[in-house]
């Protein structure tokens, strides 16, 4: 009678424990937050003037409190992000880093986190969870995956960490930046992950400050490599950074004011 009662425990040990294993792994494997939830006292930061947003190639326009985005389903990711940086932006809090999760205000949802695992690429952020480090809810909107691109680590934690630096100290030093932000998609990628997120071979920004005919604006067209060249390597036209994204960065801008800016690189306005 205790031998078949030791049985018997141990079947429903055994049972037990089989389903705590299955239930981690789904939890794992398919488990992720539906979205992250504004407070009432959240002020909207993601202003962009109209004539600074460039125009969406994909028509799909997303609108976040701290960032505005194009997303493009085909690659997985967005062609385009942009969003102010304000001194008043630039703190120091610890924030606890949240869960890389699926855009809701994407059309066809964005990619999911689990494509970069085990791939080698890092989940890189286009608008930079450190530009937004001001709010717990700013913080968090950087982890939707609409906002993720594949980088290698030496990229995301080198000359692309490197721009992001220099932006900031920009930012204290003149104030209000618009930056526009992406990898270079085109045709012939390579993917990763079971929804073949692409992989980009260039990633771009574009730095704007000042209004109106003192409007002055930096564009960079980076090789996504590791490097210890210079930022100034890899300054371009934004002339030339259209033709390769195929995107139109100032269409609402002065057709003069337009020409001026994207037919011409003024770093003397800049401090390197």
């Amino acid at each position: 009678m205790q031998g078949r009662s030791r049985s018997t425990n141990r079947t429903i040990y055994i049972s037990l424990m089989i389903l705590c294993i299955v239930g981690f792994w789904v939890f794992e494997n398919f488990y992720t937050p539906d979205k992250y939830s504004a407070p009432a006292n959240e002020v909207l930061t993601s202003k962009v003037p109209d004539k600074i947003l460039p125009a969406s190639t994909s028509g799909e326009i997303v609108i976040h409190s701290n960032f505005i985005l194009s997303y493009k389903e085909h690659y997985e990711q967005s062609e385009w992000v942009a969003y102010v940086l304000k001194r008043s932006h630039l703190t120091y809090d610890d924030r606890e880093r949240p869960d890389y999760i699926e855009d809701p205000k994407v059309s066809t949802k964005s990619a999911d986190w689990r494509n970069y695992r085990g791939s080698g690429y890092d989940r890189g952020h286009l608008c930079p969870a450190g530009d937004r480090r001001f709010s717990v809810y700013a913080y968090n909107e950087t982890f939707y995956t609409s906002n993720i691109a594949p980088q290698k680590n030496g990229f995301n934690s080198g000359i692309w960490n490197e721009l992001e630096m220099k932006i900031r100290r920009w930012s204290k030093k003149y104030g209000n930046l618009y930056i526009i932000t992406g990898g270079v998609l085109e045709k012939g990628l390579p993917t990763i992950g079971e929804e073949d997120v692409a992989v980009p071979k260039r990633y771009y920004k574009i730095v704007v400050r000042g209004e109106g005919k003192d409007i002055k604006v930096l564009a960079f067209l980076i090789p996504h490599k590791d490097t210890t060249e210079p930022l100034v390597n890899f300054l371009v036209k934004v002339d030339d950074l259209e033709k390769v994204t195929g995107i139109d960065f100032f269409s609402k801008m002065d057709e003069n004011i337009e020409s001026g800016l994207e037919q011409s690189i003024e770093m003397e306005y800049w401090n390197f």
